[in-house]
Order: C-alpha cells, then sequence, then structure tokens
C-alpha cells in the first residue's frame, strides 16, 4: 500500500501540531510505503526539515508556492464553453454547498500545466466583470481584479506539477491541502481521505475578518473562497475525519454528507508520559506527583505564534502573579515560525517587567513534564491539542481557552462521568485566565484531583494505539472499497 499525505504549512517543515500527528502515522505504519506532498510558503521560511523521516517514506514533495512568478502579460488561453462554466461557479458560485465540483476537476485535470495563465485570460477577466457588477461596485475595479487574481494564484500555483502515484491520497486538511488531494484524487482515480484537525474554513474566515491585508468588501469574498475549494474536498473525498463531535457537526452543516463524516481522537502514549512522573502511595493507592521546587511551576507547550495567543498568556501570568507570588511559567516549542512575534511577546515581558518567565525553545517536552504543577493554553483557534493530552496524560491539571476540543478534554463527553481536569476560560480574558490560575495555585488538593481525572481521561479515550488501529482499519477498508 502506498499513501500519498498531503500537508499545508506543516510538516516537516513546522514543529508541533498537526507535524507531530502525521509524524505519529508514518513511524507507527512501518510496512506502509508513504509519499509526502508538502505545501509551503517559501524556501527561506520553510527549508528546514524539523522532523528525522522514517524509512518507509520514499520522498518528500514540496510546493513552494513563492516559486511560482505571476505573468502579468495577456494570456491567449481560450477556455470551452464548459471551461468557463466550471472557473465561474469556482469564483462566482453564492452557495458553496451546491458548487459543481466536478467541472472544476476537470478543468484542472486538462489544464493544470498553464492553470496560473488563465490568471491573465479573457475569460477570467470577463468573468471578474461580472462579479465586480453583481456585489462590488462599490469599489474600485482594478482593486477588486488584482485581489480576485492574488485569491487564485497560490492556489492554481500547486496545480503546477505531476501528481505523485498513490493508492490512497490522505490530506490533513481541506483547503488548498485538500483540493490538491481532491484533484490527483479525481486525475487518477484513486480515493481520498480528508482528516480536519481544526476547522480550516472556519479558521481562515477568524483570519481574514481579524486581517490588515484583506480590506472591506473583499473580505467577504476571500471567506466565500475558502469555503468553496473546501467543499470540493468535502464532495470528492470517501471518508471526511473530524476529532471530536462538534466538528464532525461544523462539516455537515457546511455541506460534506454525514454519511462521509467519522470521528477519530487524537492519541498519546499514557506510559510515556506518566510513568516516571509518579511515585505511588500504596496506603492512600494514589498517584502522587514528584516536585523539588517550592514554586508553583506553570507549563505551556505551545509555538510561539499569534494563534497561541502568547502575549494573553503573559499579561495573565503576571496578573495571577500579583496575587500569588511564588508562580513560575515556563514555555516550551518553536520560537522561530514566527521571528517577529516573538520578538513582540519577549518585548511584553520586559514592558511589563514579568518576572519568572522562561521561553526555552523546543526542547524534549517529557523532560519537563514533571516539574509542572499546572499546564496552560491561551489558544484563539485549536483542534484538540496534543500537548493538552501529554499533559493529561502526565497527571497536570489544564487551564485551557474554550476552543476546538478544549472542553470536551477537560469537562469529558456526555457518557464521562470522571469529572474535570482543568479549567476552560474564554479567549483572550486575561482576568479570568488569572483566576483560574491562581485558583488551581492555592489548591494543591483540587490540583492532585484534577491531574488524576485527566490522567484516567486519556487512559479511557485517548490512547495513542486506538487511534492508529482506526487509520490502519480505515486505509485497509479504503482499499478494499475500490
Amino acid at each position: 500500500m502506498k499513501v500519498c499525505i498531503i500537508a499545508e504549512g506543516s510538516y516537516p517543515y513546522v514543529a508541533g501540531g498537526v507535524s507531530s500527528w502525521i509524524q505519529m502515522l508514518l513511524e507507527h505504519f512501518s510496512s506502509i510505503e508513504f509519499v509526502v506532498w508538502s505545501i509551503a510558503t517559501s524556501r527561506e521560511e520553510m527549508s528546514e526539515r524539523k522532523y528525522v523521516l522514517p524509512g518507509n517514506v520514499k520522498e518528500i514533495r514540496t510546493i513552494y508556492l513563492n516559486d511560482i512568478k505571476f505573468k502579468t502579460v495577456h494570456s491567449n488561453i481560450k477556455l470551452t464553453k464548459e471551461e468557463h462554466a466550471a472557473l465561474k461557479s469556482l469564483i462566482m458560485e453564492d452557495d458553496h454547498q451546491d458548487i459543481q465540483w466536478k467541472p472544476i476537476l476537470e478543468l484542472i485535470k486538462n489544464r493544470k500545466t498553464q492553470l496560473v495563465d488563465v490568471l491573465m485570460s479573457h475569460d477570467f477577466y470577463d468573468i471578474a466583470v461580472e462579479l465586480y457588477a453583481k456585489d462590488f461596485s462599490r469599489t474600485i475595479f482594478n482593486d477588486f481584479l488584482w485581489n480576485l487574481r492574488s485569491m487564485f494564484f497560490p492556489l492554481l500555483s500547486t496545480l503546477v506539477d505531476d501528481f505523485p502515484e498513490a493508492d490512497i491520497y490522505h490530506a490533513a486538511s481541506t483547503g488548498y491541502a485538500g483540493l490538491l488531494g481532491s484533484v490527483a484524487s479525481y486525475v487518477n482515480q484513486k480515493p481520498l481521505i480528508v482528516t480536519e484537525h481544526g476547522i480550516y474554513t472556519r479558521e481562515r474566515e477568524e483570519e481574514i475578518i481579524k486581517s490588515d491585508w484583506v480590506i472591506g468588501d473583499f473580505k467577504k469574498n476571500w471567506i466565500s473562497f475558502f469555503y468553496r475549494i473546501s467543499s470540493i474536498a468535502y464532495q470528492q473525498a470517501s471518508k471526511v475525519i473530524a476529532l471530536f463531535e462538534t466538528n464532525r457537526a461544523l462539516q455537515i452543516e457546511m455541506g460534506c454528507p454525514e454519511e462521509k463524516t467519522m470521528i477519530i481522537p487524537n492519541g498519546v502514549d499514557v506510559t510515556h508520559y506518566s510513568s516516571h512522573l509518579y511515585d505511588i502511595d500504596q496506603k492512600a493507592d494514589m498517584r502522587i506527583k514528584r516536585t523539588n521546587s517550592k514554586k508553583i511551576r506553570i507549563g505551556a507547550t505551545v509555538r510561539i505564534v499569534p494563534i497561541k495567543d502568547i502575549k494573553t498568556m503573559i499579561l495573565a501570568f503576571e496578573a495571577a502573579l500579583q496575587k500569588v507570588d511564588n508562580l513560575e511559567l515556563v514555555i516550551l516549542g518553536p520560537t522561530e515560525e514566527d521571528p517577529e512575534y516573538y520578538q513582540e511577546v519577549l518585548s511584553l515581558i520586559d514592558d511589563f517587567k514579568v518576572s519568572n518567565v522562561s521561553i526555552l525553545g523546543r526542547v524534549n517536552v517529557k523532560n519537563y513534564l514533571p516539574t509542572f504543577d499546572i499546564m496552560l493554553l491561551t489558544s484563539i483557534s485549536e483542534g484538540q491539542p496534543l500537548a493538552v493530552l501529554e499533559g493529561m496524560a502526565a497527571g497536570i491539571p489544564q487551564i485551557c481557552t474554550n476552543v476546538g476540543g478544549c472542553k470536551e478534554l477537560l469537562y469529558g463527553m456526555s457518557h464521562d462521568e470522571l469529572g474535570s481536569c482543568g479549567i476552560i476560560v474564554p479567549v483572550m480574558d486575561i482576568e479570568k485566565i488569572a483566576l483560574a490560575i491562581e485558583t488551581l495555585a492555592k489548591d494543591e488538593p483540587l490540583r492532585m484531583q484534577m491531574g488524576e481525572v485527566g490522567h484516567q481521561r486519556v487512559k479511557q479515550t485517548y490512547q495513542k494505539i486506538d487511534f492508529l488501529d482506526h487509520y490502519e482499519i480505515l486505509y485497509q477498508s479504503t482499499l478494499d472499497q475500490r
């Protein structure tokens, strides 16, 4: 069996999150031959591999979007009537749930070597004029036209290379990766599986709404664009995986056929994160956390990027420090992904003179977990964070913002009677995050109780072996149904 994993902005050039999930798949399925198809921004930003590739990875094929240069000269490409209709559907379709996706894939299949040139064709211009008159006539036409071209340029840039041969294509998101997988699946007549760690379209929507690089009425157009290309992946895929029920419901709401959806939660190896962390009190029959420090140590395993909202984390910690003076914050995770944001975080620490904060970069998290009393996640958006599962497996109480599957992880599902393993707080709410830190810092029995609940919840529901078994069954059943 040969599986092509399609990643966008992650493996193998970005550590953590989706990349760690992909590495687990590659390492476990040693009998499967893998090709990794990676969409990256530029060679300057994403050239160094962050992972050691297992021997069953036969090829890493990377599409660098910045390698493709936009041609501003007029193109003589003439589309057929059917191709023109397909392009119009992709650009103008209002109801993303009813998009005519097969003609679009036919267009891409038949013209993939020159798709970028379509942006300067008469057909694209005529469709742009029609869309402008319909929805954007309050804006300057030239601004609108080039905004539209810039929207489609990255997408069409991914479709210039030959597609890797595989028995199964497995996209780690919708978006560009999902479209690439859809086209390869359609052209080579092989099945596509899509796993969404977060809901790609919702994440892009949040980014665009908050962005400065898209202005005014163009934001609506960009948001609709991502919904449309995600719809293509939903329709072409044989199975669409969510990590938890809330996201599966969102996939269905956004047009994914319900019968295609299924849930496969993430998982971790409990023994890797707990066997060396605790002494056993035989008399009390409970797990006692080892600690040699008089400080209450808060750990955060995160990439230093805006979506993790490290600035709110720092300010909340500083507020909590005013109430509990023996706190310490240790942040583990890559700092190089967004150097500008990292410097802003360092400046914030200096400006507020926040003491007892350490940023250690990318390290072996397992070596630090035994020293943490609390773990903190202040993200603006998440899927089902492996960092939280690792902390739960290690018996550490969690404080997480109410994003993605965090509430389900900390409070359990309807059939889970274990209780809470942490505190859910609102996004960007410095006061409530600080209060949660203070509450756990002052109550050691509560920390111990919540830590034990988290450990037991991972053992019951989020074991790595179960997660991998589900994918082994899925790969085999997908192959058998061809």
